[in-house]
């Protein structure tokens, strides 16, 4: 009984104290509706789509009409020739990318943080930034001017020993992923360090001038006051990296790659393309590969989550 009644008096309260933040913060609650609409209908209603992945899908039958085959198309996806392929290349480009796209943006923002030359700091801030609003299609233009046979790079790795050549159509390993990295960190290198920058200038001045009065250096100062602020953002940006890395961009790599370079550069996105648009449209092909990548990514966001908490303390849930 005394439970009961300590339940009742439990539920109440928690009524009551949700009122209460109602009447103080629904402003911000009214502010975050427009966000909770647009993810309600563009993200959470579309998730009925999956049923595509098990389905014999027709646009005229409907998700509910079109004929069920189980795993059928997850047969087909995993049993295509070049599926092993696409699925090393994704997980070594995946790989590649984290371990050289991470730390760029963490010391441009300390290099950013130590220029004390404000117009020379906001100009080379501005030049960093603005690589990532660039179309992937004028990159990938660029990349091919500046990596085929007389472009610009070509020509300076062919000064200092290397074989002239169109570096693009080159199936040596790792050569592809390198650039298809360097690519990346060009071009989000300077946005990611938007948000490192301003919590370094969070951090307060008298910290660092009580280091210094203790006789601590310029780099005993961003190892023991600066990168303690920024190690939960890193973990935090690292715990979304690892779950999204698998999702290798296929945007770049259908603009840059060719058929001669098939087995080096081929992703899931661009083999999954190849076999469900080819010759006649597969949608539940698609979506099956769509889903197998999604699956991979949350159980991957999720391992590397709880690695992250036991390590540092830090976890992003």
């Amino acid at each position: 009984m005394n439970r009961t009644i300590a339940e009742k008096d439990f539920k109440l309260s928690k009524k009551a104290m949700a009122r209460k933040d109602w009447r103080k913060n629904w402003q911000i609650y009214l502010l975050f509706l427009p966000l909770a609409v647009y993810f309600i209908i563009f993200n959470y209603i579309p998730m009925v789509g999956i049923l595509v992945a098990f389905e014999d899908y027709s646009v005229t039958k409907g998700f509910f009409g079109s004929p069920w085959v189980g795993f059928a198309n997850f047969r087909v996806l995993f049993t295509g020739d070049e599926f092993l392929i696409a699925l090393r290349n994704t997980a070594c480009m995946a790989v590649l990318n984290l371990a050289l796209g991470f730390l760029p943006p963490i010391i441009l923002a300390l290099l950013f943080s130590e220029c004390h030359l404000k117009p020379y700091r906001r100009f080379t801030q501005i030049v960093s930034y603005m690589p990532n609003f660039v179309s992937a299609v004028v990159v990938c233009a660029l990349v091919t001017e500046f990596f085929g046979m007389s472009g610009a790079i070509t020509k300076i790795l062919t000064a200092i020993g290397f074989q002239e050549q169109n570096w693009l159509a080159n199936t040596q390993i790792p050569v592809f992923w390198l650039i298809y990295a360097f690519i990346g960190i060009w071009m989000g290198a300077g946005f990611g360090s938007v948000i490192y920058t301003a919590i370094i200038s969070s951090v307060s001045g008298d910290l660092k001038e009580a280091a210094a009065l203790d006789g601590a250096n310029r780099w005993q100062r961003i190892r023991y006051v600066v990168l303690p602020a920024l190690l939960p953002l890193c973990m935090m940006n690292l715990t979304l990296s690892v779950g999204t890395m698998f999702l290798a961009g296929w945007d770049k790599v259908l603009l840059l790659y060719m058929p001669k370079t098939y087995d080096v550069s081929d992703v899931l996105y661009t083999y999954t393309y190849r076999m469900a648009f080819g010759n006649s449209v597969n949608f539940g092909l698609s979506t099956a590969s769509g889903l197998f990548q999604s699956i991979i990514g949350t159980t991957l966001l999720i391992v590397s989550n709880k690695i992250n908490k036991k390590l540092t303390s830090y976890g992003l849930f």
